[in-house]
């Protein structure tokens, strides 16, 4: 069978080939422990930040073969890789302890971890396939690519997860990819980017980390008594009066990437502005309005229905003072931007690209401490009903995880969080262009579609 790879990582077959399909198989579970001794027996603070987004995020990285192993023969084994990432993980696992720990509830009653020390689930696995196969990492599959990462068997809830597993799955071209299942109350992207290049660095030998992690998290506590100045309406419950719940329920959930190059975005910017009614306009402005307005015509809602915005805000230089630099987890703080249907679909796309810069404007420091505030004192969670959630991996360096093979030849999330959530994505190796992610039901993914064919 003649299988090649495309240049977006996808199978090219000859006429008349049957695709082939991924089939991995995965040893037994083993544990990597810190490789010295780490604090134990206490308990790691986790910040208000953290608490709200306690959602395991999988992500896949693939490795073209190395020199040794490129005729295929070798299955990989000619470089022990899982050795070499396994060694690597327990070294800067020291410097990264409370991810070998558990997660707990401390008698305030938040999440916390449980400092044990026992270690990050690491699993090796091997395809029985070439790495071409796993075809194209700019769409999730759920399915396929869920067999590249490790999931607890049975766990029910995320107290009996550990808060990271990682797997190494080899190929029969010697290639190989690195699944990482890891809980967002750990770390957000930049966090989480940070420590991959940390231990792509350890793995390659580096003596120094080039970002040393910052552990402690109490610089974010609440304040006491609890002040929040701002209505925060990202924890508001919208009332589905559109009946999409009905839609989702009876319709296949169809995902697709809409890639927006350095000229379609541009378009897009210049949509924003025609009216005069912006003065001016990021990119990320006028590609989040752009696609809420869409995705709020696609799926059909009623001109009265409200609809709710929430992104995330990198807070890090934003708090005063600003975190410090290698700060390990959430630094991020959710904004929002409220409308009708009606109110964003009788007006151009400027009206909603302004909703947007005025959610961005807001997040100032008294913001992001009301917003810590607001949970000390309610515990409220950010209500998903009649909401879009944006999430913006697009300046996240995730290329840059080079563990001694190069760079991975593609790298991307396994799923999408909730069927609320949308994820902008840097595209391309000069990293200047955005796949936009999403799922909708099938209708409503036609309609969108035709709405982007326009752009």
């Amino acid at each position: 069978m003649v299988v090649e790879m495309k240049e977006n990582g996808g199978v090219a077959l000859a006429a008349g080939e049957k695709a082939p399909q991924l089939s991995v198989k995965r040893g037994e579970p083993t544990l990597v422990a810190p490789a010295e001794a780490t604090p134990t027996g206490e308990q790691y603070y986790l910040s208000n930040l953290d608490q709200n987004i306690a959602v395991i995020v999988q992500t896949v990285y693939c490795y073209k073969p190395s020199p040794t192993s490129a005729d295929g023969g070798g299955g990989g084994k000619d470089v022990d890789v899982a050795a070499a990432l396994r060694d690597a993980l327990a070294r800067v696992l020291v410097h990264y302890h409370p991810l070998a720990g558990r997660l707990g509830i401390s008698p305030e009653m938040k999440l916390t971890v449980e400092l044990t020390g026992e270690g990050v689930v690491f699993v090796e696995a091997d395809a029985a396939c070439d790495l071409a196969v796993v075809g194209d990492l700019t769409k999730p599959d759920p399915a396929a690519l869920g067999q590249l990462v490790y999931s607890v068997p049975g766990a029910k809830h995320i107290l009996e997860m550990p808060p990271m597993t990682a797997q190494v799955t080899r190929f029969k071209c010697g290639g190989f990819a690195l699944g990482l299942a890891m809980n967002h109350c750990m770390f957000d992207g930049i966090g989480a980017m940070e420590f991959v290049n940390s231990w792509a660095e350890t793995a390659r030998g580096v003596a120094e980390l080039t970002v040393p992690p910052f552990l402690d998290r109490s610089v974010l506590k609440a304040r006491d008594p609890p002040v929040h100045t701002f209505p925060h309406h990202e924890f508001a419950e919208i009332p589905d009066v559109s009946d999409t719940a009905a839609l989702y329920g009876a319709q296949e959930l169809l995902y697709r990437s809409f890639c927006f190059d350095p000229d379609r975005l541009e378009r897009v910017r210049a949509l924003a502005l025609a009216d005069g009614a912006l003065g001016r306009c990021t990119t990320f402005e006028a590609l989040s309005g752009l696609v809420w307005r869409a995705r709020t015509k696609a799926l059909g809602l009623a001109p009265e229905q409200r609809t709710k915005l929430l992104f995330a805000v990198d807070g890090r230089r934003r708090f005063s003072p600003p975190l410090p630099r290698g700060y390990f987890g959430n630094g991020i703080v959710l904004t929002n931007a409220l409308a009708t249907a009606g109110e964003l679909l009788s007006a151009p796309v400027s009206r909603a690209a302004g909703l947007v810069q005025e959610a961005v404007r807001m997040v100032t420091d008294d913001y992001m401490r009301s917003a810590v505030d607001y949970f000390e004192a309610t515990r409220a969670r950010p209500s998903l009903a009649s909401t879009l959630l944006i999430t913006t991996w697009s300046r996240l360096e995730f290329h840059g995880a080079d563990f001694g093979w190069g760079e991975p030849v593609m790298s991307g999330p396994v799923t999408l969080p909730e069927k609320e959530v949308i994820l902008f994505l840097a595209h391309g190796k000069e990293r200047k262009s955005i796949n936009v992610l999403l799922g909708l039901p099938a209708t409503a993914m036609d309609a969108f579609q035709e709405l982007m064919d326009e752009i």
